[in-house]
């Protein structure tokens, strides 16, 4: 096990909403009093409210992170990943003292190079080879130590044709290629990567992550990566942490933490949906992660609609399923009808639905629209919703082992009864 090189302890940091300071003289005079020379916690946090940006909330003040506590062993590669608005940038901001934590301390040992987001870290009006050398004496590097890590940092960035133009000229891409070439190269003991790796192209996101790898496990690297590609997660990092509304709702390793992600907002139904005599019981998304609401672009993942049926004859039983976009709008559709399977209605029925190559989500939030024939229509509009969120192109490669089994034949229905 190695040494301690990051200590979270009882980390909070909140924001006030609309404004800054608290509003009055004597209040920031209080605030000044209690926590300077008092030693005091901020009198002003007990009315804040946890960072949930999907509701209004009654007060002003939200944590963005609350209350966090962990460590982060020399060497480690720790994945943080959780929904938009989660705290992990927060994080990483208090990590590189980009930032102050309201409330608990930060203790880290060793250089931190950072790579937090499009323009953080450069100075706009200097060339992107004189960027360099500020960067490498900000972790204090003397010239000589830079100028031999020089050569490598442009060959690997690719932007050597203009490594003497002023940054505030690059793209996004450059900007990010040259970004994180310097901090990767540099000596620092940790390296802190955001999710702006996004901006670079699909082979400089893997080019990325093969040298993150490779000063984790070769050169004994700290490595804190935020990403939402669960793949790249699973394949970097051992350790993860999952935020959940500025609270740490899981720590273990990576493969854990992503299947808690991933299971932390079930699709099962919390009450029943009833149309006629059909009462729809439950419906569930599998991946190769088991059940989930949240699944990666172009994976493979399979719906299992339980019903049943009042009054029941040995009828045919037509199911047809429809997905929409976020807009509303129909982008695909699949039946037992269309797959020329007949099915017999029965009391109570289970259809599972294994969307292996016919259907390619990309990122993005999806509703379904659920119909039944038995032999009257029955509509269940926006029955579920879902989640896809980004990957790497080789997600729809992967297998899964479910209560379905692992051989895939492309939209098929099985109904069990």
């Amino acid at each position: 096990m190695g040494k301690t090189v990051i200590k979270v302890d009882q980390l909070s940091k909140i924001y006030r909403l609309g404004e800054i300071g608290t509003g009055t003289i004597s209040k920031d005079l209080e605030r000044w009093f209690r926590m300077d020379v008092l030693n005091q916690s901020d009198p002003f946090l007990k009315i804040g409210e946890s960072n949930d940006r999907a509701s209004k909330g009654d007060s002003n003040i939200v944590y963005s992170l609350n209350d966090l506590t962990f460590d982060v062993q020399s060497g480690d590669a720790v994945g943080i990943i959780g929904k938009n608005g989660a705290g992990k940038s927060t994080l990483l901001k208090i990590l590189s003292r980009v930032t102050a934590p309201s409330v608990g301390s930060v203790k880290v040992k060793g250089r931190v190079a950072s790579l937090l987001e499009v323009g953080t870290g450069f100075h706009p009006e200097l060339t992107g080879k004189e960027n360099i050398f500020l960067n490498g004496a900000i972790l204090g590097m003397t010239k000589k130590e830079i100028t031999r890590k020089l050569d490598e940092i442009i060959d690997f960035s690719g932007v050597e044709r203009y490594i003497d133009t002023p940054v505030k000229r690059y793209s996004s891409g450059m900007y990010v290629r040259l970004a994180f070439a310097v901090a990767a190269h540099l000596e620092s003991e940790i390296l802190i990567v955001d999710e702006v790796l996004a901006v670079g192209d699909a082979e400089f996101q893997k080019k990325c992550l093969g040298k993150m790898g490779e000063v984790s496990k070769q050169e004994g690297r700290t490595i804190l990566f935020v990403s939402h590609n669960m793949n790249a997660v699973n394949t970097l990092c051992q350790k993860g942490i999952v935020l959940s509304n500025g609270a740490m709702s899981f720590q273990g390793t990576s493969e854990r933490a992503v299947h808690n992600y991933l299971n932390s907002n079930q699709p099962n139904l919390t009450n029943d949906l009833r149309q006629k005599e059909i009462v729809i019981r439950s419906i569930s998304i599998f991946s190769r992660f088991g059940e989930v609401n949240t699944v990666e672009a172009f994976e493979r993942f399979q719906i299992t609609i339980e019903f049943d049926i009042e009054k029941a004859e040995m009828q045919d039983l037509y199911l047809g399923v429809f997905f929409k976009d976020a807009f509303g709008s129909r982008i695909s559709s699949i039946s037992n009808w269309l797959n020329s399977q007949d099915f017999k209605a029965s009391k109570r029925n289970k259809i599972t639905i294994d969307l292996t190559h016919g259907i390619s989500f990309r990122e993005g939030n999806y509703s379904v629209d659920v119909e039944l024939f038995i032999p009257n229509k029955v509509y269940f509009e926006n029955a579920f919703s879902f989640e896809v969120i980004n990957s790497s192109t080789t997600g729809y490669k992967k297998e899964f082992k479910s209560d379905y089994g692992n051989v895939y034949v492309p939209n098929i229905m099985t109904h069990e009864v």
